[in-house]
């Protein structure tokens, strides 16, 4: 069994009982917030990942951690939580967890997530056609996106949304171009 399969079926279950609390409490979406805040701060910071993830760290420390890195503004059923992780010794799923959540999230909310790669940093009118593009084409209420910057693709982008992948670079369109004089 792959560690993603195994990390995955001991993230889900705390994420959906997470968002039960959630909306039980009407915290969706500030539990959303903060898991997202989270999730960019493991992004920025690998450093935070293997702290959370090293077992020789104590226990207290990683709980010290947590509680600053979540400051006086995070709900106190969400500290509990990241806690009740540290005590089960469940902590190195918490990337997982927060990615799992965040998905439950965009379910409850009609909303799917879109990465999005651009040549160069797209600007407000851009970000929102490209919103409004992957709305059309997957039906949804709402869209979240996950930009990045490639400076390989020349010009243009390229949305995946899911397992589908549009790509309107001009790199892509150079290499289907080659493809179709080659073969």
């Amino acid at each position: 069994m792959s560690t993603t399969l195994i990390s995955s079926e001991i993230a889900e279950p705390y994420a959906q009982a997470l968002m039960s609390l959630a909306q039980e409490r009407n915290l969706t979406e500030q539990f959303g917030e903060q898991f997202r805040a989270l999730d960019s701060l493991f992004e920025e910071s690998p450093e935070f990942g293997e702290f959370i993830a090293n077992p020789v760290i104590k226990a207290e420390d990683k709980k010290s951690v947590l509680r600053r890195v979540m400051d006086d503004e995070a709900n106190p059923y969400l500290i509990n939580f990241l806690m009740l992780l540290v005590d089960k010794r469940r902590i190195i799923f918490l990337k997982q967890i927060t990615e799992q959540f965040l998905n439950l999230l965009r379910q409850l909310n009609q909303t799917v997530l879109a990465e999005v790669v651009s040549a160069r940093e797209l600007n407000e009118e851009q970000t929102r056609a490209v919103a409004d593009k992957v709305k059309s084409i997957t039906n949804a209420r709402d869209v979240e996106l996950k930009t990045s910057v490639d400076p390989d693709l020349i010009g243009g982008v390229i949305i995946k949304v899911g397992s589908q992948v549009l790509d309107a670079s001009l790199r892509g369109q150079l290499r289907r171009i080659s493809t179709n004089l080659l073969g």
